[in-house]
C-alpha cells in the first residue's frame, strides 16, 4: 500500500488517485465471478446472461485499448518516459517506491529512463555545483553491473559513476535507460506476449459461449414445460 498510495503523487492524473483503479478492477472482477457462479448453480438466467454480457464488454474493451496501444504507441512512451522520471524525482520520498525502482532497473539492466544521466532529477543524485550529497554524479546501486562473485551487494558502488567517461561508465553501471530496455525485451518476446494475450481472449470467448448455452439449455427446458 505505500507504493500505491505514492503513485498518486509521481504520475500527475489530475487529481485522480490510481488506487482507485485497483479497487474498481477488483470490485469487477468480484462482480463478474459472482454473477457466473451463482447464475450456474441455481440456473439463473438473467444472472448467466449479465455474465456474458459484462465478459464481452471487457474483451471488447481490452481490444480497443490493443489497437490504441499500437496506433498511440508513441504517446505511451512519452508517458512511460514521463513516469519514469517522476520516479525519479522521487526516488528518497517512499521506502517502497524505492525498492520498486531499484527491482526495475536490476531486472531489466537499466538505468534511468533513456540514460543514467536522467537521474539529474533526483536532488540527492544531480551534479549541480550546490549539491552537497555524497551521492552527487552518482546513481542507486540497481544501476551497477553485477559480479557473479559477489554475494553482498555494495550499494555504494554508483557513487560518482557519472564523473567517469561514457567508456568507462559502461563498466561500472547500465548506460542504457529503462525505456529502450523495455522496448528490447518487448520485442524479443513478442510471441510470448501476444501468446498470452490471444490465450486470454479465448477464455473469455469460451466463458462468453458456455454462458450463452446454458442459458439456452434452460430456456429450452422451461419451454418444454
Amino acid at each position: 500500500m505505500g507504493v500505491l498510495s505514492n503513485i498518486s503523487s509521481i504520475t500527475d492524473l489530475g487529481g485522480f488517485d490510481p488506487v482507485w483503479l485497483f479497487v474498481v478492477v477488483g470490485g469487477v472482477m468480484f462482480i463478474l465471478g459472482f454473477a457466473g457462479c451463482i447464475g450456474a448453480l441455481r440456473e439463473n438466467t438473467f444472472l448467466l446472461k449479465f455474465f456474458s454480457v459484462f465478459l464481452g464488454i471487457i474483451f471488447f474493451l481490452e481490444l480497443t485499448a490493443g489497437v490504441l496501444a499500437f496506433v498511440f504507441k508513441d504517446w505511451i512512451k512519452d508517458q512511460l518516459y514521463f513516469f519514469i522520471n517522476n520516479n525519479i524525482r522521487a526516488y528518497r520520498d517512499d521506502i517502497d517506491l524505492q525498492n520498486l525502482i531499484d527491482f526495475t532497473q536490476e531486472y531489466w539492466q537499466c538505468c534511468g529512463a533513456f540514460q543514467a544521466d536522467d537521474w539529474n532529477l533526483n536532488i540527492y543524485f544531480n551534479c549541480t555545483d550546490s549539491n552537497a550529497s555524497r551521492e552527487r554524479c552518482g546513481v542507486p546501486f540497481s544501476c551497477c553491473t553485477k559480479d557473479p562473485a559477489e554475494d553482498v551487494i555494495n550499494t555504494q558502488c554508483g557513487y560518482d559513476a557519472r564523473q567517469k567517461p561514457e567508456v568507462d561508465q559502461q563498466i561500472v553501471i547500465y548506460t542504457k535507460g529503462c525505456v529502450p530496455q523495455f522496448e528490447k525485451w518487448l520485442q524479443e518476446n513478442l510471441t510470448i506476449v501476444a501468446g498470452i494475450f490471444i490465450g486470454i481472449a479465448l477464455l473469455q470467448i469460451f466463458g462468453i459461449c458456455l454462458a450463452q448455452n446454458l442459458v439456452s439449455d434452460i430456456e429450452a427446458v422451461r419451454a418444454s414445460w
